[in-house]
C-alpha cells in the first residue's frame, strides 16, 4: 500500500513539473540563467569571497534573472559558505549547484542548499561526452557513460525536483551519440538539458544546424527545457546565443561582462540589449530590469578585479562618450543620431562629450557655458586650436579649460 502511495506521489509531482515546463515553453519567454558566481569566478584572478558573491547574487535578483549558478560546492568550502549565505536571503531566483555525475557531489549540494524551497533549488549535472573526453579524461565507453548519466540523474531526483544535465564538450560530441544522451537524460527525469560549447568553437550556422538536428532526433526534447551555454573563444558567444534563441532555446546562460574561462562566456547584458533592440527577431528579454545592467557591470568588475575594456558593450567607459566633433554636434541636437540606445536604458552615465584633437566648437561652447565661461565664437575657436595642439595624453578637464580661457584673455 505504501509503495502504491509513493508511486502516486511521484506521479503527481512529475505531472506538476511537466506543467511548469510546458508553461515556460508555451510562454516563449527566454529565461536568463547567470553563472557569474561559478563559471565567471573560474577566470584566473576573479576569485570572490562569500560575502561578495552574496552581494552580486542580490544584484542579480534585482536584475530579474530566473536562476543563479551559485557555485560548485564539492570543490570548495568557500562555495558552500557562499551558497549558505544566499539560501535565506536571495528569494526569487532558482539557486542551482554544479555537480559532477558523482553521488557525493549531489549530497554536498543538497546539504549546501538545505532549507531552500524545493521549487527554488536545483542541481546542474555534467559529464563529458565527446570522443576526446571519453577516451582521455573519463576512460569510459559510450555505454558506460550513458549509465553514469542516467543513474546520476535518478539519484539527484531523490533530493531535488529541479535536475539539469549538460553533456560537457557537447559541440565536439558525435551528433548521433549526443542525441542519444539527450533522449536518455530526459527519459531518466532531467527537467533541463543543456548544450554547452565548452571550448567555444561554434559558429551561428553550426549552432542552427545542430539544434535543428537535435529537434529532429530527440523526440522527447519538448519534455524538458533546452538551455545553451557558449564560450567566447572565437568572439561568437553572443551571436551563437542569439541564433540558439531563434532556434527555440528556452534558457540562456552566461555571465556579467562575459567573464569566465579563457576568453570568457556569453555576456548576458549584450544578449539582453540585442533582444531589446530586435524583439521581432529574438523576442524580449522577459522581465529583466535593464537599468540594473550598467551598475552591475561596474560592480562585478570592481569585486573580481577584472577590468572592463573601455569599448566593452553596455558597461565600457567609452560607450557613452565621444570625442569626434561631427558626432558631438549630432548628439547635442538629438542623442539618437549617434547612439543605438539611450544610456538611461541600462542605468548608464550621462553622455560625455570628451574634448580633444577631434572635437568641434559646439561641444566646447557647451562645456564653457556650463562652467560659466562664456566666450564669443572667435574666442571659442582660439581655445579649440589650443586644445588641438596639446601633447598626446593630456586630459582636457575643467581646470585646464579655465587656464586656457584665462591665457586666451
Amino acid at each position: 500500500m505504501f509503495g502504491l502511495f509513493s508511486r502516486l506521489q511521484r506521479g503527481a509531482k512529475n505531472l506538476v513539473k511537466q506543467q511548469i515546463i510546458q508553461h515556460h515553453r508555451r510562454s516563449g519567454t527566454v529565461l536568463f540563467s547567470d553563472t557569474t558566481l561559478r563559471d565567471g569566478e573560474q577566470m584566473p584572478g576573479a576569485t570572490l569571497e562569500p560575502e561578495e558573491k552574496l552581494e552580486i547574487a542580490r544584484a542579480l535578483e534585482r536584475l530579474g534573472v530566473h536562476s543563479l549558478d551559485a557555485g560548485f560546492p564539492a570543490s570548495s568550502p568557500a562555495d558552500i559558505e557562499a551558497i549558505r549565505l544566499m539560501v535565506p536571503v536571495v528569494k526569487r531566483p532558482v539557486l542551482t549547484a554544479l555537480c559532477r555525475t558523482v553521488d557525493r557531489d549531489i549530497e554536498v549540494a543538497d546539504e549546501a542548499l538545505d532549507g531552500r524551497p524545493a521549487n527554488k533549488r536545483g542541481v546542474s549535472l555534467f559529464c563529458g561526452t565527446s570522443p576526446l573526453h571519453l577516451r582521455d579524461k573519463l576512460q569510459k565507453s559510450p555505454t558506460e557513460v550513458l549509465k553514469i548519466i542516467t543513474d546520476s540523474i535518478q539519484f539527484a531526483l531523490r533530493r531535488f525536483d529541479i535536475v539539469a544535465f549538460s553533456p560537457e564538450d557537447a559541440t565536439r560530441t558525435e551528433p548521433a551519440f549526443l542525441a542519444q544522451v539527450y533522449r536518455e537524460a530526459i527519459a531518466a527525469g532531467a527537467t533541463t538539458v543543456g548544450l554547452p560549447d565548452t571550448v567555444g568553437i561554434m559558429t551561428p550556422i553550426k549552432v542552427q544546424q545542430l539544434i535543428r538536428r537535435l529537434q529532429d532526433e530527440v523526440p522527447n526534447l519538448p519534455r524538458a527545457l533546452f538551455a545553451v551555454h557558449f564560450h567566447n573563444d572565437l568572439g561568437l558567444a553572443v551571436a551563437n546565443t542569439l541564433m540558439a534563441i531563434q532556434e527555440g532555446a528556452n534558457v540562456v546562460q552566461g555571465t556579467i561582462n562575459g567573464i569566465g574561462e579563457r576568453a570568457g562566456n556569453t555576456a548576458l547584458e549584450q544578449v539582453a540589449i540585442a533582444m531589446t533592440l530586435h524583439p521581432e527577431e529574438f523576442g524580449t528579454p522577459g522581465h529583466l530590469a535593464l537599468d540594473e545592467f550598467f551598475p552591475l557591470c561596474q560592480r562585478v568588475s570592481e569585486l573580481t578585479g577584472i577590468p572592463l575594456p573601455v569599448n566593452q558593450p553596455v558597461g565600457g567607459a567609452n560607450i557613452y562618450a565621444t570625442e569626434a566633433g561631427i558626432h558631438q554636434d549630432g548628439l547635442l541636437k538629438n542623442p539618437d543620431t549617434y547612439l543605438p540606445y539611450r544610456p538611461e536604458l541600462v542605468g548608464g552615465p550621462d553622455l560625455q562629450l570628451v574634448l580633444g584633437r577631434h572635437s568641434g566648437r559646439k561641444a566646447l561652447a557647451q562645456r564653457l557655458e556650463s562652467l560659466n565661461l562664456p566666450c564669443s565664437d572667435e574666442e571659442t575657436a582660439k581655445v579649440l586650436e589650443q586644445i588641438k595642439t596639446l601633447p598626446k595624453g593630456v586630459i582636457v578637464n575643467d581646470d585646464l579649460l579655465r587656464q586656457l580661457v584665462c591665457a586666451k584673455s
